[in-house]
């Protein structure tokens, strides 16, 4: 027999899905709590809702197959409303609370490609469909999946993301602004962070942002106008553990692979991630071919594989 808890949960579940057209059976019991199937037109899965031994629910989405449906039955579920946690998925830190800003950035330790900065604005509902489709930091996922999992934050955050790219040519004059006003890297990372965090705030009302610790907080602080100067900042080491900024982390890195790309599809040579003997190599075709101002469009140039780059070319 389901607990009073369980039983409530299934009634309110069962009631908003059904008055967005949803089909619900009705439940059955499982060990330690009940499924029940969801159903639309010829698609189907199902839900499970387990109670602990403290009387608090979780929610189980795994048996729905991703796609659409799956993202609308998780949206109109309020899981508030019926005291239901939600499933772990491995993106552990929420101690911050909802709704949040996450920012991070991509390319910092690329010689090729842009410097790319994201923000995403993420409540509860987004989160939990975040969450169910397998967001985590960027680090921890292929290529590939980035570029999927991108495209589906798009869709359960449109309107409340931002992605802030700045160029290799763009990016070696900055550095060499700063350099010349005795700033350092974390400037420009920092400013990078302040400008996703001010072009979401043009978009929603948000109290708190968290980014993944790079410097002093007071780089990004400064580096804010008047709205984000309101926000209460926190920088934090693994801040990819938010699903916030996991969700970041993702937009940035999807855009940086993008651009990569379509930089080795222009210059017909192939441009590797990171820094290597292959990049060194291709790099000083690029400089044989294009010469030295080719060179400073793709690539960051205060970084020490220059010097091995242009010492034998």
């Amino acid at each position: 027999m389901a607990t009073e808890k369980l039983n409530k949960a299934f009634e309110n579940i069962s009631s908003i899905l059904k008055a967005n057209n949803v089909y619900v059976s009705d439940f059955k019991l499982i060990d330690y709590g009940i499924q029940f199937k969801v159903s639309i037109s010829d698609w189907s899965g199902v839900i499970r809702v387990y109670q602990n031994k403290k009387g608090l629910l979780r929610t189980d989405y795994s048996q729905l197959k991703n796609g659409e449906h799956s993202r609308k039955i998780i949206g109109l579920i309020d899981i508030e409303q019926f005291e239901i946690m939600p499933v772990d998925t491995g993106v552990e830190d929420d101690r911050y609370g909802l709704p949040i800003i996450g920012t991070d950035e991509s390319g910092k330790g690329d010689y090729f490609g842009p410097l790319v900065s994201a923000g995403v604005y993420v409540d509860e509902q987004s989160a939990q469909l975040l969450k169910f489709e397998g967001v985590k930091d960027s680090k921890k996922l292929s290529d590939n999946k980035a570029q999927d999992l991108a495209r589906k934050i798009t869709e359960i955050c449109k309107g409340k993301y931002t992605v802030i790219e700045i160029s290799p040519e763009k990016y070696n004059d900055l550095y060499e602004q700063f350099m010349r006003e005795k700033k350092n890297l974390n400037t420009l990372l920092a400013w990078g962070h302040a400008k996703a965090i001010e072009e979401l705030l043009s978009k929603v009302d948000c109290k708190i942002a968290i980014a993944d610790q790079f410097a002093d907080e007071r780089f990004i602080q400064s580096k804010l106008q008047e709205k984000g100067r309101q926000l209460k900042l926190i920088q934090m080491p693994k801040a990819e553990q938010n699903i916030a900024v996991a969700a970041a982390s993702i937009l940035a890195r999807a855009r940086f692979l993008e651009k990569l790309s379509k930089l080795s599809a222009e210059y017909k040579i192939d441009l590797p991630k990171g820094v290597s003997a292959a990049v060194v190599n291709n790099a000083k075709e690029i400089v044989k071919k294009f010469g030295k101002e080719g060179l400073r469009k793709v690539a960051k140039l205060h970084f020490k594989t220059t010097q091995k780059v242009l010492s034998a070319s």
